[in-house]
This record gives structure tokens, C-alpha cells and sequence, in this order.
């Protein structure tokens, strides 16, 4: 089974990311509400793919996150976000995104893009 791990700090949106994805099929090992945690989880669960916000609580935010959990632990994201603008989409490159979600996105969306993420990593 495949195994997410969600970084999001609104909570009703990471419920429902939680039980869209478990419905689909999918292992939640963790929901991480800041950088810290997020890379605390990954080098812990080892997911195999990690649904990062850029936006979190505290003073790094998910591209920093993203950027230190690749280098880490080689696992990459897709960055879930209303702010996909090319500035944050450019300095998110050297993290290797396997997509972008734009938020608000629908449960159909959220799907298709973990499936085409999960292709790419083979």
C-alpha cells in the first residue's frame, strides 16, 4: 500500500485530505502541521510520497521543508497551494515536485495527482 505523509495546517482541510485519500486506497503515516515536524515524520515513516502546503506554522514553510526532506531522504512532494505563483514554483525546482495541486482542488483532482506523481516515481 502506498504510504502519504500530509503536511497541512488547516485542520479541516488535512481531514479531509486524510479521508480522501484512505478512501482511495492509500496509508496516511502522518499529518504534519509545520516544517519541523514534516521532516521529523519523513525520516521516520519514510512515506513514499509527501502532499506539502507551502504556507505552515512557524518560520520555515514548505518549500524549505520540501527542500530539506529531499535532500534528507530522496522523497519528494507534491505541493498542494493557492500560492503557485512562478516564484515559489521556481524555488521549489530543487526539492523535484511531482506536481502542484491548486488550491481549492476537488477530491477527483486530489487523486489523479497522486496517481500521475506515483507513475513518475515508477
Amino acid at each position: 500500500m502506498t504510504r502519504l505523509l500530509l503536511v497541512e495546517d488547516e485542520f479541516l482541510i488535512a481531514l479531509t485530505l486524510e479521508s480522501d485519500l484512505k478512501e482511495s486506497g492509500y496509508a496516511v503515516v502522518g499529518i504534519a502541521v509545520s516544517a519541523d515536524e514534516a521532516e521529523r515524520l519523513a525520516a521516520r515513516e519514510r512515506p513514499d510520497l509527501v502532499i506539502m502546503d507551502i504556507r505552515l506554522v512557524g518560520a520555515r514553510d514548505g518549500i524549505a521543508a520540501a527542500h530539506a526532506i529531499f535532500a534528507q531522504t530522496g522523497i519528494r512532494c507534491i505541493f498542494a497551494t493557492a500560492h503557485a505563483d512562478a516564484q515559489s514554483k521556481a524555488r521549489a525546482q530543487g526539492a523535484a515536485p511531482l506536481g502542484w495541486l491548486q488550491k481549492p482542488y476537488g477530491r477527483d483532482t486530489l487523486i489523479a495527482t497522486v496517481e500521475s506523481a506515483l507513475k513518475m516515481l515508477g
